[in-house]
């Protein structure tokens, strides 16, 4: 046999076997195969890791307390690299702190004038976003033993428990109030530096009734017996959310400020009693 010939036998001999150990068994019996590359060039098939890290102060309005605080931790579970703490007041002591440098990563308010100091002076990471409304209710001790039914009967009711005048919700209280044509004794008045602040005083008894939001009514549960204001002699109260441009991680700040404003968000926000955004 021509030497050439005898080579080219070789060679083909040698990719046969090469070909029949690729299709080889192992020890199971099972034929091994191997996975496509991956578009990185590996051959898992699982989902990537939640890139998402890092730790945020969320500076919130007392009124979101409960939702929010449920909301963080919805948030940290579908991002195990987070971590949210929450420092809840006033929206404008929020306001006010952070202009002063207080460290905040996200900011969400209960009023459109608190932010929009933040806003003016730019520090804000983008536009705010409205993703809640609210409205006032009246709260009395547990049986209502004044028989409070109406604004007009807070004016001689005894002690009356309403936000401070920095408070939005202190704010909404001297409007309606106003509107009504109500005029409580400043004698008879306590004043509150949040709305929680607010409520606690008819929770232990300091006051008879507050003027509050009606979802930390709703929060409070068989605490105090809420008191509803009609439309017409209401206020609403509008919540707008925004990361803040000095956060250090402010791909958590912006994801945080978006899931509030989610579906997800929404929904534990309309449970809880809060107005849709619009």
């Amino acid at each position: 046999m021509h030497r050439t010939t005898r080579r080219l036998l070789a060679v083909l001999a040698a990719l046969a076997l090469l070909l029949a150990a690729c299709g080889s068994s192992d020890r199971d019996g099972a034929t091994t195969t191997t996975k496509a590359p991956a578009a990185d060039g590996s051959t898992t098939t699982a989902a990537p890791a939640d890139d998402l890290s890092g730790d945020i102060t969320v500076a919130a309005a007392a009124s979101l307390t409960e939702t929010f605080t449920d909301l963080g931790t919805q948030f940290e579970a579908d991002h195990p690299g987070t971590k949210v703490t929450f420092n809840f007041d006033s929206s404008g002591s929020l306001s006010d702190g952070i202009l002063a440098g207080a460290p905040a990563d996200v900011f969400a308010s209960a009023d459109e004038k608190n932010m929009a100091k933040l806003t003016d002076a730019g520090l804000t990471d983008g536009d705010p976003v409205v993703f809640a409304r609210n409205q006032l209710a009246i709260v009395t001790k547990p049986g209502n033993p004044k028989g409070i039914k109406t604004l007009a009967d807070l004016a001689d009711a005894g002690t009356i428990s309403l936000c401070g005048p920095d408070a939005p919700c202190g704010k909404f209280a001297t409007q309606v109030l106003d509107q009504a044509g109500v005029k409580i004794p400043t004698s008879s008045v306590t004043l509150g530096q949040n709305v929680k602040a607010t409520l606690t005083a008819v929770t232990e008894g300091d006051a008879v009734a507050g003027i509050v939001y009606l979802t930390d009514g709703l929060a409070a549960g068989d605490k105090v017996e809420v008191v509803d204001i009609p439309a017409a002699d209401n206020a609403i109260a509008v919540y707008p959310v925004a990361a803040l441009k000095a956060s250090g991680h402010a791909a958590v700040a912006e994801a945080f400020a978006a899931f509030v404003a989610s579906d997800d968000g929404q929904k534990v926000l309309k449970e809880a009693g809060f107005l849709a955004p619009a």
